[in-house]
């Protein structure tokens, strides 16, 4: 393996792990079961598919990078949707979107316009 392919290798792997890092802090840090799902789905889904991009540069041409182009396909089509199914379920059973108590909706309350 040429050294710029080896760097690449180690570039994608460590986006993998900071978004998969990043992924775990915001399934733990916020509120609600939406905002969770929305951390878990996004930095899951690039943690894996860079994690597998270097996976596919390490191994080079072949079927293990095909196996590796198959797999990012699957994670990028079931992740979203996984997240969305869970998503739809918690607002079907009416668990409601975490709010800041006292914060103003309106846009004529928040100082737009009055016109």
């Amino acid at each position: 393996m040429s050294t710029v392919v080896t760097a690449l290798v180690v570039i994608f792997a460590a986006v993998a792990v900071f978004f998969t890092f990043v992924g775990a802090v915001g399934v733990f840090r916020l509120p609600d079961v939406y905002t969770r799902a929305h951390a878990a789905s996004k930095a899951d889904t690039l943690g894996a598919g860079a994690g597998l991009v270097a996976v596919a540069l390490a191994f080079g041409t072949g079927s293990e990078a095909l196996k590796a182009a198959l797999l990012l396909t699957f994670i990028y089509i079931t992740n979203p949707t996984a997240a969305h199914a869970i998503s739809r379920a918690a607002y079907e059973d009416g668990i409601e979107p975490w709010t800041v108590e006292g914060a103003e909706t309106d846009a004529t309350e928040a100082g737009g316009d009055e016109g």
